[in-house]
């Protein structure tokens, strides 16, 4: 039996698991519990296989040092039973991430992540030099505080003596993939940094001809070492011989691991909120709502993003003194609508519609309508509309949706579930819970023992 370990290195946690190659499908069921959260690890799937999971805890923040996530993914791998008997690897990782090194391999500075929105005007500047049409044109995006060109802009502008020193630039799971395959400031490579062109495509500075140095230039004030884009079957190998895998960036592995095809849209109700369609066609939006992202196996992602989702329900849920189940269970006991109350859940501004530094605001508030359910449901309906958002200027931009996937912490919400057909527009399907990033990164790695992905 071949074994392969997939990774999902997230601004929160980075978890592992180990599947048989040749059951990969069957594997996705599985029930995979984290006994550091008081439960024991369940290690059963439906079909009898076995799957080892592992999870090491990342930092909070916006920018951290990237030290941290090679810590928490040693510990990870530890675990998950290590990866002596491991066929194959690959990483997927949280998106846009800005690991800047220097010639000798070193970390210049922490790494400055999606959620950090200080390179805002830096993003305005760059759609000011180059103006929003060409940008899309040449990389799909038109840039916002989240993707890596603005914060290397940023650098350049705020740390010029940080700016002149970077050697290479790489993404988070660029930078950990390096790291495991036996590079660093002990072996320092930078020839040897892969990527894969999901993540690529994420930069602002990738499109469909390869790299746009141009535009890297422009951000970061000189050329640098940009990370080999790999194709979607295409390995390298770590020091002990094993195959790995391109890895792909987080909603890539996540299509990857849910099996999305061809016009289905996948609604992920994480930390942030994305709504990310696989098409087969490149999608390209001068206005920058959607991001024409590529998939991890040849397709086309367009996203559209928000950074307000999950924490929206905790939020209203800390201010009625409830947990999860019951902001439920008073959302569900309102009628659709709230009574007219209206809730803009702009708490940590916005990246779409781009507004970082919007506030969230309450609206429609009577007496009749100011009632705990109401504002339990204005949550609900707040969140999820801007997820219809999304979806509606997909549609506009001739992107195929026949069903949407419901995935995440979120999606988990029985009101989340019942409300989201109505605010969606479209069949709504929830699969069951699994670690569909680091399952997605296992099945490109498994592609590598089999013939196709």
């Amino acid at each position: 039996m071949a074994l392969v370990a997939g990774v999902d290195s997230s601004t929160q946690s980075c978890k592992v698991v180990v599947v048989d190659a040749g059951s990969l499908r069957d594997e996705r069921a599985g029930s995979l519990r984290d006994e550091r959260a008081g439960s024991p690890r369940d290690e059963r799937a439906p079909f009898g296989h076995t799957v080892r999971q592992g999870r090491g805890i990342h930092p909070h923040g916006t920018e951290v040092d990237p030290a941290a996530w090679w810590d928490a993914l040693q510990a990870a791998i530890a675990d998950a039973g290590g990866l002596g008997d491991v066929d194959a690897w690959a990483i997927g990782g949280q998106q846009h991430g800005m690991v800047v090194l220097d010639d000798a391999g070193r970390v210049i500075r922490p790494a400055l992540l999606w959620n950090d929105t200080r390179s805002a005007r830096a993003a305005s500047d760059l759609v000011t030099q180059f103006g929003a049409g060409e940008l899309a044109a040449r990389t799909g995006l038109v840039p916002v505080a989240s993707f890596t060109i603005t914060k290397l802009r940023w650098l350049r502008d705020h740390e010029p003596e940080n700016a002149a020193r970077v050697a290479a630039v790489a993404l988070p799971h660029d930078w950990l993939t390096w790291r495991l395959r036996g590079f660093g400031p002990e072996n320092p490579d930078l020839a040897e940094l892969i990527t894969d062109r999901s993540d690529a495509s994420g930069t602002g500075y990738w499109g469909p001809n390869g790299d746009d140095r141009d535009l890297l230039v422009a951000a970061l004030g000189h050329d640098a070492v940009l990370p080999r884009v790999l194709g979607p079957t295409e390995a390298v190998q770590d020091a002990a011989g094993r195959r790995v895998g391109a890895g792909a960036g987080d909603n890539a592995a996540a299509a990857l691991g849910l099996g999305a095809g061809l016009g289905d849209a996948v609604v992920s109700i994480g930390t942030s909120g994305t709504v990310f369609a696989v098409s087969g066609d490149r999608v390209i939006d001068p206005s920058g709502t959607v991001a024409g992202f590529a998939a991890a196996d040849g397709n086309w992602l367009p996203l559209v993003a928000t950074l307000n989702a999950s924490r929206v329900l905790e939020s209203i849920g800390r201010l009625l003194d409830v947990d999860h189940a019951g902001l439920s269970a008073l959302a569900l006991a309102a009628d659709p609508g709230a009574g007219g109350l209206r809730l803009e859940p702009y708490f940590e501004g916005e990246r779409t519609p781009n507004r970082p530094d919007a506030t969230a605001t309450l609206s429609g508030m009577t007496l009749a309508s100011t009632t705990r359910e109401n504002l339990a449901r204005a949550a609900v309906e707040g969140m999820l509309g801007g997820l219809a958002y999304g979806m509606q200027t997909l549609r506009e931009l001739g992107v195929p949706l026949r069903r949407a996937l419901l995935i995440g912490g979120g999606a988990q919400s029985e009101a989340v579930q019942r409300i989201a057909p109505e605010v969606l527009g479209i069949p709504v399907e929830v699969p069951a819970p699994a670690e569909y990033v680091a399952l997605g990164a296992a099945r490109q790695a498994a592609a590598l023992l089999r013939p196709t992905l």
